[in-house]
């Protein structure tokens, strides 16, 4: 049987056994791969939201410069 490889974390430099750490410790490390999965997924909410808006600005200038060019033809 594969010996299991124990989980490791790189921290300025420095490696840890996440066995080897207090609940506590373990505890802030759960806190901060939640809270880079959440920045991560809030990044992906703000490109389509930014695409989303980027592409409402240009239908409202299409519209706004069609209605100008009939404006024009009177």
């Amino acid at each position: 049987m594969a010996k299991k490889e124990k989980q490791k974390l790189n921290l300025f430099d420095k490696e840890y056994e996440i066995d080897d750490l207090t609940d506590e410790q373990k505890a802030m490390v759960n806190h901060i791969a939640d809270l880079e999965n959440k920045i991560g997924s809030m990044a992906f909410n703000l490109d389509q939201l930014n695409i989303g808006k980027e592409a409402f600005i240009n239908k409202l200038k299409d519209s706004l410069e069609s209605e100008d060019e009939v404006e024009e033809e009177k």
